[in-house]
């Protein structure tokens, strides 16, 4: 029953202080601090994210206009502008990515029996980069091309329930292949990803790990066929063959072979094809799979239009991976999840309708669309 309790109240009393703390603590983040504190910055960049304000002169009115409620929404210092711009300017970023990975790993065992869009009993994740383009005048930093600035945030998502389990914000010329080395890959887990992930050095270690990529493949790529496996063509599928890669530099990286699906869209009227190290699956289930990778998108899109990661209250590279983190945090605490079809043509169910816990519920509380809170 609500007695009385602000929804931005009832929202933050899921949150785990004390782990916030240990967060703190451990980068120093309170450190000669004497009123606005690590966790009154998390409480008003939350309350920016979830009502959608414009700048820090919006933060501060829309806080002081209900100043008597201030205290029972948690914050313990008083909130102006100059001194929230201060805190992102100069408070180590990495509190709020711990932060945020406490959150996911409260999430993700809550989701973890959610149907994927294939049928598959282990863990599905994609990879892959979105770019968010910036102002060069603004972020010199992030230079990207000549007239442009731009970051880019690598995600690895889990598909049961759609939660970042991987984040890094990198320059936005930073190519994708390159976080391959900073992912390490879960034994008898599946990794979907699109051919900028090509590196056969970087995938034979997904073989070596007892792990499964799926890929698609390009068009250079040479292979030489070992095995033809018969196919039922009318479910798309074209040709299921056994390969090895037959450039010496590819081979001598990746000497193991390779499976090769070709599939046909119809409805796009695309052929593609797949590698993966996986020879078990039937060849749909992988083009499946590879189709599953659409999820991450979804995610991207889902983000971008519902949080604010694509304008900054600060122009610093700290404060625009904070606020960035602090979006990320709100997304695993009140996000609806993007949906996704099902095997055959029904949709997946709300992932808050299979049991009662709070980060569950909270999507409930708000619809992160176009009405904002009160």
């Amino acid at each position: 029953m609500n007695l009385g309790q602000t929804v931005f109240s009832q929202l933050i009393e899921h949150l785990p202080p004390k782990e916030f703390q240990k967060c703190v603590a451990r980068y120093r983040g309170d450190y000669y601090l004497k009123s606005f504190s690590c966790w009154d910055q998390l409480l008003a960049m939350g309350f920016a994210q979830l009502t959608y304000r414009e700048s820090l002169r919006d933060i501060e009115a829309c806080l002081r206009s209900m100043q008597s409620k201030l205290y029972h929404m948690g914050f313990r210092g008083k909130v102006s502008r100059a001194t929230l711009a201060d805190a992102n300017e100069s408070r180590d970023w990495r509190i709020y990515a711990d932060f945020a990975q406490v959150l996911i790993s409260i999430a993700r065992p809550l989701y973890a029996d959610d149907p994927l869009s294939v049928e598959l009993n282990e863990n599905l994740y994609a990879l892959d980069s979105t770019t968010i383009d910036l102002c060069l005048s603004l972020f010199p930093w992030a230079r990207f091309r000549r007239h442009k600035a731009a970051v880019k945030m690598h995600t690895l998502l889990d598909l049961h329930g759609s939660i970042p389990t991987f984040i890094r914000i990198t320059e936005g010329k930073t190519h994708d292949v390159n976080i391959l080395d900073q992912i390490i890959p879960e034994a008898g887990s599946y990794y979907v990803m699109d051919r900028g992930y090509v590196d056969f050095e970087r995938l034979h270690l997904f073989t070596l790990c007892s792990a499964f990529f799926v890929v698609r493949s390009k068009e250079n790529i040479l292979l030489q066929r070992r095995y033809s496996h018969p196919v039922d063509r009318s479910s798309g599928v074209r040709s299921d063959h056994t390969v090895i890669l037959t450039a010496s530099e590819s081979a001598k990286v990746y000497p193991d072979a390779l499976r090769r699906v070709t599939y046909f869209d119809l409805q796009n009227q695309k052929r593609l094809k797949f590698l993966t190290n996986n020879f078990f699956l039937p060849a749909l289930t992988i083009a499946k799979i590879y189709k599953s990778r659409w999820m991450v998108e979804l995610f991207f899109k889902f983000i971008k239009q519902h949080l604010r990661i694509k304008s900054f209250y600060g122009t610093s590279e700290n404060a625009v991976k904070t606020q960035i983190w602090i979006a990320v945090s709100i997304y695993v605490l009140v996000g609806d999840r993007p949906e996704a079809p099902a095997t055959g043509s029904e949709l997946l169910p709300n992932s808050t309708d299979f049991e009662s816990h709070p980060f569950r519920e909270n999507a409930h509380f708000m619809g992160l669309g176009s009405d904002r809170l009160p």
